[in-house]
C-alpha cells in the first residue's frame, strides 16, 4: 500500500515564513479578537498586501513572504484585531456596484441603503420631471456620498445636491464622484441638514436622507467596529433615534417641487414612527419599503402635485 502523499509545507526551508503560515497565524490572531469570518478576511488582508485576488493564495501557500510584505501584513492584521473596520484599512468598500473610497470620516455604505436608492430611482423614472428633462435631487447627510454618487449613476439627466455637516466627510464624496465619473453632476455644500438648500434655489424632485438614528443608549452594545469607529456624528440621533426625523419631515416640503418627495432610511423596527411623522407633517402617500431582508427600512412621502 502506497504510502500517503505529505502536503507541502508553509515554511520555506531555513527562510521567512510562507503565505500559508502567515494565513494561519493571521486568522488565528483574528478569531481570538473576535472577528467572525477570521479565515476570509485574512486572506483579504494579505490579498490586499501582494496586490491579488484572494482566491490566488490558494496556489502561493508555499511561497516565501517578503520581508516587507511580512510586516506590512503584520501591521494590517493588528489593526483588524482592534478591531477597526475592514473597509477603513482596505480604503475602499461597493455600494451597488461602484466602489466608494471610506475613511473614518465617513460611514461605510452599507448594502441596507440600496432599498431606499433602488425606490427613489425608480420614483423618479418615468415622473413629470424627467419628462422636463430636469431632475434635481438633494442628498442629506451623505457621507461617503454613497446616495448621492449613485443617484447620479443611475440618473443620467439628475442634478444632485449633496449636503454634509462635516467638511471632511464631504472631501472623501467628492473623491467618490470623481472616482465613479458623476463629478459634473454632484455639487457638495458644507450645513446642517436642509439649510444650504435654501442658497440654491429653486426646488427638488427629491430629498434624499440616511440621517443619524440610533439611541442615545444604544451605543454601547452596538459592534465595536461601529461603536469605536464609525464616526458617532453620523450615528446618534438623540433619546429615541427620531430626532433627524422630525426635523426632515418638518422642513423638507418647502423645498420640494409639487409632487416631490422625501425618502428617508430608517433603522429596525422605526418605520411605523417615522411615517407618522410623514403623516404629521402634512406628507401624502406614505408608504414604507422593504430591503433584501424582509426589513422595513425606508420611508417615502410626497407632496401635494
Amino acid at each position: 500500500m502506497a504510502a500517503p502523499r505529505e502536503a507541502a509545507p508553509d515554511r520555506a526551508p531555513d527562510g521567512p515564513q510562507t503565505v500559508g503560515e502567515a494565513l494561519a497565524r493571521a486568522r488565528a490572531q483574528l478569531a481570538a479578537a473576535g472577528v467572525a469570518d477570521a479565515e476570509r478576511e485574512a486572506a483579504w488582508l494579505l490579498a490586499h498586501v501582494l496586490g491579488c485576488r484572494a482566491g490566488a493564495l490558494v496556489a502561493r501557500r508555499s511561497e516565501p513572504l517578503a520581508p516587507e510584505a511580512s510586516d506590512e501584513y503584520a501591521a494590517l492584521v493588528a489593526r483588524r484585531a482592534a478591531r477597526e473596520p475592514l473597509q477603513y484599512i482596505l480604503g475602499t468598500e461597493e455600494f451597488m456596484g461602484l466602489t466608494f473610497r471610506v475613511t473614518p470620516a465617513v460611514l461605510i455604505p452599507r448594502l441596507d441603503t440600496a432599498a431606499l436608492v433602488e425606490q427613489a430611482v425608480a420614483r423618479l423614472t418615468g415622473g413629470a420631471a424627467e419628462a422636463r428633462g430636469v431632475l434635481r435631487v438633494a442628498d442629506i447627510g451623505t457621507g461617503s456620498g454613497a446616495i448621492a454618487v449613485a443617484v447620479a449613476h443611475l440618473l443620467p439627466h439628475a442634478q444632485v445636491v449633496a449636503v454634509d455637516l462635516s467638511p471632511e466627510a464631504l472631501a472623501v464624496a467628492a473623491e467618490n464622484a470623481r472616482l465613479n465619473g458623476v463629478a459634473d453632476r454632484v455639487r457638495f455644500r458644507q450645513g446642517d441638514l436642509l439649510a444650504p438648500l435654501a442658497e440654491e434655489g429653486g426646488r427638488f424632485a427629491a430629498i434624499l436622507s440616511n440621517p443619524p438614528y440610533i439611541r442615545e443608549d444604544e451605543i454601547a452594545g452596538l459592534m465595536p467596529e461601529v461603536r469605536d469607529w464609525e464616526p458617532r456624528l453620523a450615528l446618534v440621533a438623540g433619546d429615541d433615534g427620531l430626532a433627524f426625523y422630525r426635523r426632515l419631515a418638518r422642513e423638507a416640503p418647502a423645498f420640494l417641487e409639487p409632487g416631490g418627495f422625501l425618502g428617508v432610511e430608517v433603522g429596525i423596527g422605526q418605520a411605523p414612527a417615522v411615517a407618522a411623522l410623514f403623516r404629521e407633517a402634512g406628507l401624502k402617500d406614505v408608504a414604507v419599503c422593504r430591503d433584501t431582508a424582509g426589513v422595513d427600512r425606508a420611508v417615502f412621502g410626497s407632496v401635494a402635485p
